[in-house]
Formats: C-alpha cells, sequence, structure tokens
C-alpha cells in the first residue's frame, strides 16, 4: 500500500528505536526532572513537533539538499549547538526560586515546546536516519514518484516516538517531584540540566556529513 513494504517489521524496528536514548531523550528528561511534569510533555511534543518537520523534508526531498552539501551541513549544526549552549548556559546562570518552579506561565510551556522542536529540526543527525532509514522500507521500483510513502513511515514514527517521550516525561518527573519543592535543590537540577544541554551542543558538533 502506498509503495511501502515490509511495514511490520518497520513498526518494530520504529519502536526499538524510539526506545534507544538519543539526544532527544537528554533533552525531555532534563527538563522533566528540572522543571517537572508539565516542562517535560511540552519538551516532548515539541520533539515530536520537530519530527514531522524533518518527515516532511525528507518526503519533499529538502533533506536531500543538506545531505549533498557540507556547507549547509555544517551550518545547521553549528547554529544547533550554538542555542543548545545558550539554553545551557541561560539555566546555569538563571535563579529559580520555589514559587516560579510551582508556577509555570503559559509563555514558558510554549518557549519549552518550541526549543524542544528547535533542538530536534537543528540537529542534521535526524535528516540523515530519515534519508537512511525510511528509504528501506518503499518500493522504489513501482515507479511511482510520491511524497506519500515518506509521509506515511515518518508519521508512523513520529507516532510512536511520541508516545514513548511522553511516557518518559511523565514517569521521570516523578522521581524528583518532591526534591523541587527544596529551592536549592531545584537550582541544582536546573544548573545539571544546563551542563547536560551544553554536552549535546558538543556532541552535535561531532557530527559528520556522512550517512
Amino acid at each position: 500500500m502506498f509503495g511501502i513494504i515490509n511495514f511490520e517489521v518497520f513498526l518494530f524496528a520504529a519502536i526499538l528505536l524510539n526506545l534507544t536514548p538519543g539526544t532527544d531523550t537528554m533533552y525531555i528528561v532534563s527538563r522533566s526532572i528540572s522543571q517537572g511534569r508539565t516542562a517535560g510533555i511540552f519538551s516532548a511534543l515539541g520533539i515530536t513537533a520537530g519530527v514531522v518537520v524533518h518527515t516532511l523534508l525528507a518526503a519533499f526531498g529538502l533533506s536531500i539538499i543538506l545531505t549533498q552539501s557540507v556547507f549547509l551541513f555544517t551550518l545547521i549544526k553549528i547554529v544547533g549547538a550554538i542555542y543548545l549552549a545558550y539554553l545551557g548556559l541561560k539555566m546555569i546562570i538563571t535563579r529559580n526560586t520555589t514559587n516560579e518552579q510551582q508556577t509555570l506561565p503559559t509563555q514558558s510551556n510554549k518557549k519549552i515546546f518550541l526549543q524542544g522542536m528547535i533542538t530536534n529540526v537543528t540537529n542534521p543527525k535526524v535528516a540523515l536516519f530519515f534519508l537512511a532509514f525510511l528509504p528501506q522500507f518503499i518500493h522504489t521500483d513501482s515507479g511511482i514518484a510520491t511524497p506519500i510513502p515518506f509521509i506515511v513511515l515518518g508519521l508512523t514514527f513520529t507516532l510512536t516516538g511520541g508516545i514513548w517521550c511522553l511516557i518518559m516525561a511523565y514517569f521521570s518527573s516523578m522521581a524528583t517531584t518532591k526534591l523541587r519543592g527544596n529551592t536549592k535543590v531545584s537550582t541544582v537540577l536546573n544548573k545539571l540540566t544546563g551542563v547536560v544541554f551544553i554536552a549535546m551542543g558538543i556532541k552535535l558538533l561531532q557530527t559528520k556529513p556522512t550517512a
């Protein structure tokens, strides 16, 4: 259907890949631990939105430009690393109070969502993954040039990944609910999260422009 082959195998592989810890996992868990379940959920939704963007880019061939242009690949990689470092430094420098941790304004949740999406979109490794993984389950000899197979497979991967991300956000926040009530502990958690973000930026810089 839609030129897709071995969909069952794809679904199983997608679930296994979603369960494998990576940059997105670090981001969601860090947000959940430092700011609570709501922040974790918005982080998960932001990451999921980023995957949707990558799905559309892969479906309409725009990701091919990224993989064929070393300059563009490097540019996106640097932008993503700088953004992660900025988030990390901001969390390390900013002081938090107990009240601030307990009441997160709507704008903060919106920012967390956008940060998660931007973090995912500016990771060229995700684009490389989509172009290397999805074509294995698309029947290229059918002679049908359509983005539908990419969209169907990409959204399937997004759905399974989104569910897993929400589960991570929910349970990772439970372990530190009481700890965040302590201002000092909360500040330490935020600073540790900032260090994780900076480490993520450094890791992103090590990504090579080849699949």
